[in-house]
């Protein structure tokens, strides 16, 4: 009678070194650091999130086919690590964190609804929704808000959602023009970030099954990117 072989355990993606780089870029934010460090940025933090992005394809697939994950490291999910300088005041020239953004396939670019992993000492989050949407879809969805009620708050307060994700973001400081300041939903009205946010360790980061507590946030807040497609006329 032949042995089974003992289940192999996951390896998790991500290691504690991908957190010691990144707190020693943070103190040391120069090219000649960089350049020194470039194996070693490849090894725990690039290769790693490819990985990642691969074997979240097959969940997020399941969760909605109209969002992407691409593992190209340049121009894909994996935000790219150098810092555009034209628009950056302080600091050094790379980003201290590891950003990775599965976004809808209508995309143009961060302002899209989206996926997001984010994974910086001391700041582990995932997110979903539209961060900072332009002005037609913004006022599309709170027309959308306004029309159907009903549907958004089931989507943001039922509790799959509101035990695993809260509603996070900037808002206006009052009801925009035209709305009701005394409208029930007036806070949501108000919002200029529509995104649910749960909020992680980073020893959840280090663990075999990170990967699934994501895709269960995620699953979490289909309903509400179901939600914000439909008031935008996309697919999900």
């Amino acid at each position: 009678r032949g042995c089974v072989p003992p289940m192999t355990p996951p390896v998790p993606h991500f290691s504690p070194d991908l957190f010691g780089f990144l707190r020693e870029l943070s103190e040391n934010n120069t090219r000649e650091w960089f350049e020194a460090n470039r194996e070693r940025y490849r090894q725990v933090m690039q290769e790693p999130a490819i990985r990642f992005v691969l074997d979240f394809g097959t969940p997020l697939a399941e969760i909605s086919p109209a969002f992407r994950a691409d593992p190209r490291p340049v121009g894909g999910s994996i935000f790219r690590i150098h810092r555009d300088m034209r628009f950056v005041k302080e600091g050094g020239p790379y980003k201290t964190t590891l950003g990775i953004q599965f976004r809808h396939e209508s995309a143009k670019d961060v302002h899209s609804p989206g996926f997001y992993l984010h994974i910086e000492p001391g700041n582990v989050f995932v997110a979903m929704g539209l961060w900072r949407p332009d002005g037609p879809s913004t006022r599309a969805i709170r027309e959308r808000i306004l029309e159907d009620s009903s549907g958004w708050t089931r989507v943001t307060r039922e509790e799959d959602f509101a035990s695993r994700l809260t509603l996070e973001g900037d808002s206006l400081v009052r009801a925009p023009r035209g709305i009701d300041p005394e409208h029930p939903l007036v806070e949501d009205l108000r919002r200029k970030d529509f995104i649910a946010v749960a909020h992680l360790q980073e020893a959840e980061v280090l663990e075999a099954d990170f990967l699934g507590g994501v895709v269960e946030r995620c699953q979490a807040g289909a309903p509400l990117m179901r939600w914000l497609c439909g008031a935008l006329e996309l697919r999900f």
